[in-house]
């Protein structure tokens, strides 16, 4: 029930507005509304912890944001900011007011957009594209996801998981026009999925440790699919054949070893190491060479999951490591003015251990 101060200030207020009793924020860790419209919380006084309801809002909102606290039924505001705002003297008849961010902060904004580029007044290439001719963009936004991550730019990955989150949106909104599914049923999947999953957070289930987490979460799709009468899959199903090798051979193993296929020791492996590579100096034929070296980088991906190590992260740094190498030695060679074969194989190693240095 709004408090009877609440109803004096309303029509002061935009006549699109949130209004949300303060109290059914307790216990989230993001505001239910999105930034980029007006809100007005109201039973201020519900909340014991000072800085509680203030953490939720800087999930949405800057520090720097402006607030309006009516205290006690004035209508006359104190303007403050969000950093600077005092969340331990409210009385019930208090409310604060957030003036709304700028356009584009909210989801459902861009998802407006984003079926305004689809829509009969909108880009001729939007409107053009389906879910086959977006593939290889989808593929092509998460390798360049992956690059700012390895690179620790967040500069970069705020860049990028937009334009990753631009070709998920695309798809749904096609679908939608197809009357397939929707942004909705996305959400709703997902959001389901994940309190399905995660007894131990949301339910009953007691686990403290990731091995005991990863157990039940086998047992939950194996569950799921039963459910739906899915035939019963393997361990290792619906890994995706479109993975990267490296990705694919690390999560063959690690969905294996949570059904107890492992060696016991980390030892096994480097065993299995050393027998591979003696293997490969005994291959006779080129395709004995080739199965044998597929061996060992399935041997190396198992050594590097039990060090804890993401293989296909490890490799691709490796790769931009080399790179920067290599690109010291060409911009030595251009220095001195010679053609990068001119230099002998000594002349490329002092210059590789010379940009060794740098890193």
């Amino acid at each position: 029930m709004y408090p009877p101060s609440l109803l004096e200030l309303l029509p002061t207020l935009p006549s699109s507005i949130v209004l949300l009793d303060a109290s059914e924020l307790l216990g989230a860790h993001v505001p239910p509304f999105p930034p980029d419209m007006p809100a007005l919380l109201y039973h201020l006084d519900s909340w014991e912890e000072p800085d509680a309801l203030r953490r939720i809002l800087l999930a949405a909102y800057p520090d720097s944001h402006p607030l309006h606290w009516y205290r006690a039924g004035k209508l006359a505001s104190t303007d403050v900011t969000l950093s600077r705002f005092r969340f331990d003297a409210f009385s019930p008849q208090d409310a604060l007011y957030l003036p709304p961010l700028e356009t584009g902060h909210a989801f459902e904004s861009f998802q407006e957009i984003v079926a305004h580029l689809r829509a009969p007044d909108g880009c001729p290439w939007d409107k053009k594209q389906t879910h086959q001719t977006l593939r290889s963009h989808l593929l092509e936004e998460t390798y360049e996801v992956l690059d700012a991550i390895d690179a620790g730019d967040t500069r970069a990955m705020t860049e990028e998981f937009g334009d990753l989150l631009l070709q998920i949106v695309l798809h749904a909104q096609i679908a939608s026009e197809r009357g397939d599914f929707f942004m909705r049923d996305i959400v709703k999947g997902i959001y389901d999925k994940i309190v399905r999953r995660h007894p131990h957070v949301f339910g009953d289930l007691k686990a403290d440790d990731v091995d005991t987490v990863l157990a039940n979460w086998e047992k939950l799709k194996a569950a799921e699919r039963a459910e739906k009468g899915e035939k019963e899959k393997g361990v290792l199903d619906g890994v995706p054949r479109s993975f990267p090798a490296l990705n694919q051979a690390q999560e063959y193993q690690d969905r294996a070893a949570r059904v107890g296929f492992d060696w016991p020791t980390v030892e096994g492996v480097l065993d299995k190491m050393n027998e591979e590579i003696e293997e490969i100096r005994q291959a006779k034929t080129p395709e004995e060479r080739a199965y044998e070296i597929g061996d060992l980088f399935f041997v190396l991906v198992n050594f590097a999951r039990w060090q804890g190590v993401d293989a296909e992260s490890a490799l691709r740094e490796a790769n931009a490591r080399f790179k920067r190498r290599f690109s010291h030695i060409e911009a030595g060679a251009r220095k001195q003015g010679r053609p990068l074969p001119d230099l002998t194989l000594d002349e490329m190693e002092a210059l590789w251990q010379e940009a060794k240095t740098f890193e």
